[in-house]
Order: structure tokens, then sequence, then C-alpha cells
């Protein structure tokens, strides 16, 4: 059984700014370049929480790069796991993930890691603490002390190639839009709206708000203790295992915490940002279990400088597909999708949408924005193949990977918990890991207790 081995955390801390190389043109290297290294025969991969509404389609990409082999595979879920192993009938198995390092360790160099968001952290801080390659799923971490956590562990293993699930910023559209904004080529920016549909106010889903289920005994095929994993004791409930954990304050990260990879990432890409100074959120009605819905909520970073207009940078946030008003930005009559990233500029509007069609504004007008001087060539990338070919030493647009990642999730799960204070506006420290005005939201929404054996491992550097 797993020794549970503590490794000592690196004393090198996470700086402000993004890592050398981390934010390339999309011309050249990317966001993220890795080191030249020796190339695998293979890139042998253990799979953490096979089933599920996106593990497959992350493993389907995965193992049609030729470098790749899936040699463990890993799920609480006894029948997802007999399922999944049909395909791969060479790799070990196993129920719980300190099984696969303590006894198979030697069997795999990378992995991927797609279990309920509650469990991210435990599961990649232990494999980066064993020196493995970690593809994880967003939104990272559902704590935000994990963020300090995880960006510890990159800082003390930098050798180490991570990708966080982001796949939209594979679209060209993407790409552009960061592009734009780095080379301020609308001006600095003057404030953010981004917004995603959903969640719905009821019924059964992606996500789920129907009420609080009673107790149930957990199907026979799923080891609930397992699936619990660093999270305390807690009955089961009818369709957690399943979607509804998504929903939950225990976890979950809730709509806004859900999407913020998917949205947020071309503000902290073109912008560069670093930790919010505050949050506000408002909400129609905050809940002791499940997140909240109707939640609006405003990230205050610090601003001025080269990028950015005003003292402060403030980013609108919102579910329910609450964008904002056009006439009020000076733009045409028109509709926006129900999901999207808008940045106001200077010189111009900047419009986003998660699978990258892009639009432009100045003067209130369309424009082109492919005219606009100064804009690399970007194109379409897989970014699981681009992870795998990091891995393997190669040049590589490996765009969002956990140094960056990490931040993304900080800002997103801010937005989140912050409606548990509705109208209460929050000041976040990151160095103190507080809101260093509210000492209930500190006690509250900062991080969790662990159950025994699943404490958080720190990551040493190599020797």
């Amino acid at each position: 059984m797993w020794s549970r081995r503590q490794f000592l955390v690196s004393g090198a801390a996470v700086a402000g700014t993004f890592a050398a190389g981390s934010l390339g043109s999309c011309a050249s290297a990317g966001l993220a370049a890795s080191a030249k290294r020796k190339p695998l025969d293979k890139v042998r991969i253990l799979h953490v929480g096979v089933g599920g509404s996106i593990a497959p389609y992350d493993r389907d990409q995965l193992k049609s790069h030729p470098d790749v082999a899936f040699t463990g595979l890993c799920d609480v879920d006894s029948n997802a796991l007999a399922e999944v192993s049909k395909s791969f009938p060479d790799a070990f198995t196993c129920k719980d993930f300190r099984e696969a390092f303590d006894q198979h360790a030697d069997r795999f160099d990378a992995v991927l890691v797609c279990v309920p968001d509650h469990n991210h952290a435990v599961v990649m801080l232990t494999a980066l603490a064993a020196g493995k390659h970690v593809y994880g799923q967003k939104p990272l971490v559902q704590q935000l002390s994990e963020v300090v956590a995880l960006e510890q562990a990159v800082a003390a293993r930098p050798e180490l190639v991570t990708q966080v699930g982001n796949q939209r910023m594979g679209y060209a559209g993407r790409q552009y839009a960061v592009e734009i904004l780095r080379k301020r080529l609308l001006g600095k920016a003057v404030e953010a709206h981004v917004w995603v549909n959903g969640p719905p106010d009821e019924g059964d889903g992606y996500f789920y708000y129907g009420g609080l289920k009673d107790p149930t005994p957990p199907p026979e095929h799923v080891d609930w203790p397992l699936w619990l994993g660093c999270a305390l004791d807690a009955p089961h409930r009818e369709g957690l295992v399943g979607l509804r954990w998504r929903s939950s304050w225990d976890y979950g990260t809730g709509q806004l915490g859900d999407w913020c990879t998917h949205l947020l990432d071309v503000l902290y890409f073109g912008l560069e940002l670093g930790s919010p100074e505050a949050v506000l959120s408002h909400t129609r009605k905050a809940s002791d279990f499940y997140h909240a819905q109707h939640v609006h909520s405003v990230l205050s970073y610090p601003g001025g400088g080269k990028r950015f207009a005003k003292p402060v940078f403030n980013v609108h946030y919102a579910d329910k597909g609450q964008f904002p008003s056009r006439r009020a930005l000076g733009l045409p009559p028109g509709e926006f999708s129900r999901t999207g990233t808008l940045v106001v500029c200077e010189e111009g509007v900047l419009y986003v949408e998660p699978e990258g069609k892009l639009e432009v504004w100045q003067d209130g007008k369309p424009v082109d924005w492919q005219t606009l001087k100064g804009l690399p060539e970007c194109k379409d990338r897989n970014h699981w193949h681009s992870w795998v070919d990091a891995i393997q030493g190669r040049d590589a647009f490996v765009q969002s990977p956990f140094g960056v990642a990490a931040r993304m999730a900080e800002g997103g799960l801010l937005c989140s918990k912050a409606a548990r204070h509705p109208g209460v506006e929050l000041l976040w420290d990151k160095s103190k890991l507080a809101f260093t005005n509210h000492q209930e939201a500190t006690d509250t929404l900062v991080r969790r207790e662990y159950r025994a054996g699943f404490e958080l491992p720190s990551v040493r550097a190599r020797a």
C-alpha cells in the first residue's frame, strides 16, 4: 500500500510574472516551450479516472498519437474500469491511485487525471512528486490553497511537462485574440466581460440544482470511500458519482469554476494577469450544498503600466448568459453568443467565442481583424498531441501549463466561492492565503480539511 511519503516543498516561490518562454508568439514556440530531452520509445500513460463525461475523449485523442501507450488504468468504478480495460489488455488496473504509484511507478512516464475536481490536486501533486508529466482536467484545482500548492510544485519540477484540459486554446481564433491583446493592437485594455451559459435553474444535466437528495447506498460497483478521496466522510447521494458533483460545494466548482479555463485564458495569456486583489459577487440565492446560481462576479486586478489603461483592471464574470449591453459598449445592434469573452481596449473592442470565432470593432464599427498590423500567423493545433510532443523534447505549442492554469483557476474559484458572501467585496491576498477584510471567508473559502491518507504531498526539486 502507499507509503504516503512526504516530499519537501521547494523553497522557490512562484513569481508573479510568467516563466520565461511561456508566452512566446503562436508563430514560434507557442505559449510554453519544452526543454530538449531524449525522446522516449513510448510515452507510457497512467489514466486516473477512466469513466465519466470527459475521460473517454481525452483518452481517444491521446491514444491517436503514435508515441503514446496507455500502460495503466485506475478508477473507483469497477464497471468503467472493466469496460475500458478491454481496449488495453496489457495495462495494469487498480481502483486506488496510490497503489499505482506504490506498485507500478516504473511502468508509466505520465499521468492523465480525469477525476472529480475535489481530488485533482492530490493526484496531480502525487504525480509531480513522483517525477511524472501530467495532463490534468480543468479547472485544475478545487481549493484556493491548492492553487499555491500546484504553483510551488511546478516551480520545483520545471523539467516536467504539464497541461490543463484547455483544448479550445487550440483554435486559431483564440490564439489570434491573445496576440492582439499581447501586442496591444487595440491599445491598452480598459475592462473585460466574460460570461457562460447556464446552469439550469433546476433539473438534471451536466449541472444540477434540483435540490439536495436524501442519502442512499452507493452503487455496488463504486468504492465510495475512494471516490470521496481527500474529502471528509459523507453520505452518498443520488447522482453525485455521475455529474451532480460538479454543482456541489464539496466536490465541484460550479459553472464559473468549471468554465474559467476556457474563458479567462485569453485574458491571462494576452494581458499576463497576476493575482486578483478583490472579488465582489452578486447572486439571487446562496446555498450550503450547491454552488450559487445567477452569479455576477467582479475580479479586480492591479492595472496601469504598459498593458492597462487604468490603475485597476476589472473582469466581470457571470453565468446564465449575462452578457453586457452592446449599446453601453458603443457597438452596433446584434447578438452575442450565450458564452464569450470580451475585452474593451482604448482603441477598440475584441470579442471571441469558445470555438474561436473572433470579432473586433473600432469606433463602433466592425473591422477585419486580420488586417491589424503585426499579427503573427496562428493555426489550429491539437493540444493533446502538443503535450506529448513536448514530453518527447520537440518544440510544441503547450497552451496552458499548470503555472498559468493555476492562476486561471484562482480567478474562477474566487468568483464562484465569493457567492457564499453575496454583496460583500472580499479583499484577497494570495501571499497570505487570506481575505484580509473577512475572517469568516478566509476560514471557509480558502482550504479544506483532508481525510487521513489523502493529504496533499509536497514536491521537492530534482536532485
